[in-house]
Parts: C-alpha cells; structure tokens; sequence
C-alpha cells in the first residue's frame, strides 16, 4: 500500500489541477491517478473543455479560436455549456461511485482566462458556475507554476510543428497575467489552493503533489474513518 492512504474511502474525491500552458499538468495527473490506482484507490483522468462528448464538440470550437472570434462573454457561454455537461455526464456519477476524478483544469481557468484576461464581469462567472456545478467544489487544487518563457517552451516542444491553439498563440504578457492570477487564486483560498513549483523535474513535482494530496486529503479521510469505527 502507498504510504499515507487510508484502507477505504469515505466517497470519492475531486482533484483538480490549474497552471499555465506548459506547466507539465498532463503528466502529473497521469502520475498521480497511476499512483492513486496502484493503492487501490480507483481513479479516472479527465479535462476541461472536454471530458465528455458534448463537452469534446465544444472544446475543437474554442481551441480553433471561435470563442476568442465571439468574445469573452460568449467563449464564456461556451466553456459553461461544455462544462455542464461533463459535470451531469462524467464528473459526479463517477463521485458518486467513490471513484476519484482527476481534472485537468476546472473552474479557476474560466476564472483566469475569460474573468481576469477576458474582463468578464465576476457577477456573470458567478451566475455561470451556479448553474453548471452548483455546490460541487474541488477537494483540492494543485496549481502548478512555472515562469511563462520556461512554460512557452514547453508548450512548443510538445506541439512539435503543430499549429498552436486559441491560448497558446497568445503573448508573453497575456501568459505573464494568467501566472498572476493563478498565483491570486492560490493565496486567496489557501485551504483549497496548492502552489507548487512546476520549474523542477517531473519526479520532484510528483512528489509535491503527492504530499500536498496526503497533508490535505488522505489523512482527512483517514482521520474520518476512525472516527466512524
């Protein structure tokens, strides 16, 4: 058994994972739900926009750059209707299952690009999310950071001599104030929000990630079972 990981499950959790583009969230995620699985723990991967079949159709439509073509306010639309649908589909049957969801990017990245870069208005993101998730909120946040020229050449490396898409194409500057408000979101909801120097090698990281899942949610999960027996 992983060190720290309780025998049983209380419910299933949801663990989301944020950061700028080339911040290594793929890999991680990856790490994680092999290391979550190994314990017995099940787990599924899944992503925004996206995860789900109406969601998917959504996602090719703001990647190629439509949303960016209509606005914030409709590429919000659009980001709230794709994320609708992989809630009800994907991401709470499975909680309710005691499966884990791993998520890569959730609501903080409608909060980053289209609220605080986009400049749509906080009451509408508000509005949005009551309607999409209701009262569903991640159990914890890893927000991965990592400086924008390291991130940007990541990013390059992995499309290889594909085209970027709607966010990678953007800026230095426009990846320079999505880091800020990721790293806002971090310090301003710290119970939820991890902040985890992504600038290191993928094992280092993993390890971050791990011991911020064990401080955070495992031993809570641990704790609550022996309180029940």
């Amino acid at each position: 058994m992983t060190e720290g990981v309780p025998k049983s499950s209380l419910r299933g959790r949801f663990i989301t994972f944020e950061g700028g583009e080339g911040s290594g969230k793929s890999t991680q995620i990856k790490i994680l739900a092999d290391r979550l699985n190994a314990a017995k723990l099940r787990a599924i991967v899944t992503r925004e926009p996206g995860g789900s079949p109406g969601a998917e159709i959504i996602r090719h439509l703001v990647l190629s750059g439509m949303g960016k073509l209509l606005g914030a306010d409709a590429e919000t639309l659009l980001f709230a209707a794709a994320r609708d649908d992989h809630v009800h589909a994907v991401i709470k049957p499975a909680l309710e299952q005691g499966i884990w969801v791993l998520c890569d990017r959730f609501a903080d990245s409608t909060r980053v690009y289209q609220g605080r870069l986009g400049d749509v208005p906080p009451g509408v993101l508000n509005a949005m999310e009551r309607v999409t998730i209701g009262d569903l909120k991640p159990d914890l946040t890893i927000i991965l950071d990592i400086p924008v020229e390291v991130g940007m050449q990541r990013a390059a490396a992995r499309r290889g001599n594909a085209a970027p898409d709607r966010f990678e194409s953007e800026n230095v500057a426009f990846h320079q104030k999505l880091r800020d408000a990721y790293r806002d979101i971090a310090a301003d909801d710290p119970a939820r929000c991890v902040l985890i120097d992504a600038n290191t090698d993928a094992n280092t990281v993993a390890t971050n990630v791990w011991t911020a899942l064990r401080d955070r949610v495992l031993t809570t999960d641990a704790t609550r079972e022996v309180t029940r027996v």
